[in-house]
């Protein structure tokens, strides 16, 4: 008991884990875009998207309390719907968001590090090489042992947030007040869109509740671990977001978009300060893949065990809890989509996605509020913001981008036929056989 006991997670690598999922792949991925929509307004973005993230955060809290299941989002949705196919069909949602996360961070990833290396004269070759080659690393962790993954997250969630934390506190010296007035430089509407669009970068604490069965004290530490964790990556991201707009013009941070960081370490720690944060990028986006996988191998684990998903992914070790088979698909799959894919229609496919899974878990939460004991105020409110964000989110690629919301469009609707396919199909099975 004390050996199992030893394995399970404490409240350290649950915030870890949080923090890992949600800081991998907002700061680095999203800045940009963000910065282009809100100009000065970026820290208010950020600051906005963090309370949609915490009344959203509050209902998984409650739902992982009362449904202590891998499943997460799928479970919660499991009970709080009666038809079946309703909660099957918002798990397949969730589990191609969660490949089109690992895809934009392993992709993040290879763009830093060939960056670093001065991986230009290489071509597209070594960026590819990276990204695919950090899914196999924690793929491989994730197979070995679960405090493994704990461990090794709390190193690099730890080197992450100093790395950011001296960005912040040395840039904050160097602010231009000239580049964050006027506050509305873009307007209020260009503020609210872009709050919209980076809402996706508090994607990752709902990773938490995935792993109640690997905890040490659920009880305790889950509720706790998904706001701290939420709270800490809001001040992480304003300070960050403050240093950039401040010492880059907006435009500057659009040209550059995912090393624009980096760039704007340049002011005020030279070269040096542009390797530190391009090493900073590395280790974000590699603890959000460490994360993002430990969490969607053990929803596909649930969600195959509920016949949601070919019973292949429910295989696990024979002594350990470890799902090797899901692990293995879901990397599979995702290396195959970072080598292939384009990176605004998978980070646009993630953002759509979440946004609607979230809705419909503060919708749960809403239907269930009697059984999980929360005030029904707080899964309205995040329902209502959720979904505005959604409309505001397609209302951009509508106007800027129309060739991601139609690829979007494609992709739910093959999502839901395969998803009917697999959920009928003993019924066709029946038809053939007659």
């Amino acid at each position: 008991m004390k050996e199992q006991q030893k394995d399970k997670l404490g409240f350290k690598e649950l915030v870890a884990m949080g923090v890992g999922g949600m800081v991998g792949g907002g700061i680095f991925s999203v800045l940009g875009l963000a910065v282009g929509l809100a100009g000065h307004a970026a820290p208010i973005a950020f600051s906005l998207g963090g309370i949609v993230a915490l009344l959203t955060g509050w209902s998984y809290a409650r739902l992982g309390l009362t449904f202590h299941s891998a499943g997460g989002s799928f479970t919660y949705m499991e009970h709080a719907y009666r038809h079946r196919n309703v909660a099957a069909l918002g798990g397949w949602l969730l589990l191609a968001g969660y490949i089109g996360t690992l895809a934009l961070y392993s992709y993040t990833f290879g763009v830093y590090g060939s960056v670093i290396v001065g991986g230009s004269s290489h071509g597209p070759f070594l960026q590819h090489l990276l990204a695919s080659g950090i899914l196999i690393i924690f793929l491989g962790l994730n197979l070995y042992s679960v405090k493994a993954t704990g461990g090794i997250e709390d190193l690099i969630v730890i080197v992450k947030v100093l790395i950011l934390s001296l960005f912040a506190a040395v840039g904050l010296f160097s602010v231009k007040t000239d580049h964050l007035l006027p506050v509305f430089d873009q307007g209020q509407l260009g503020m609210l869109m872009g709050a919209a669009l980076i809402f996706v970068a508090y994607e990752g604490f709902e990773l938490i509740p995935n792993a109640v069965n690997d905890m040490k004290n659920p009880q305790r530490d889950l509720p706790r671990a998904i706001m701290f964790s939420i709270l800490l990556t809001i001040v992480i991201y304003i300070l960050v977001s403050l240093v950039a707009v401040g010492n880059l013009l907006p435009d500057q941070i659009v040209k550059y978009k995912e090393s624009a960081l980096a760039v704007a370490a340049k002011p005020f720690l030279g070269h040096a300060g542009f390797v530190l944060i391009g090493l900073g990028a590395l280790l974000s986006t590699a603890s959000a893949i460490n994360a993002t996988l430990f969490g969607t191998a053990r929803l596909g684990k649930v969600m195959a065990q509920d016949e949601a998903l070919p019973c292949v992914f429910s295989i696990k070790e024979r002594t350990r809890d470890i799902p090797w088979v899901s692990l293995c698909i879901i990397s599979g799959i995702t290396i195959i989509f970072v080598n292939l894919s384009d990176l605004t229609d998978i980070s646009s496919f993630a953002s759509s996605t979440f946004l609607l899974v979230f809705s419909s878990i503060n919708f749960s939460a809403f239907r269930l509020r009697t059984r999980i004991d929360i005030s029904p105020l707080i899964p309205l409110a995040g329902l209502v913001l959720c979904l505005t964000s959604w409309v505001v989110l397609c209302a951009y690629l509508w106007l800027h981008n129309p060739r991601s919301l139609k690829w979007i469009i494609v992709s739910c609707l093959a999502i839901a036929i395969l998803e009917f396919l697999f959920s009928q199909r003993r019924l066709f099975f029946k038809k053939q056989s007659k």
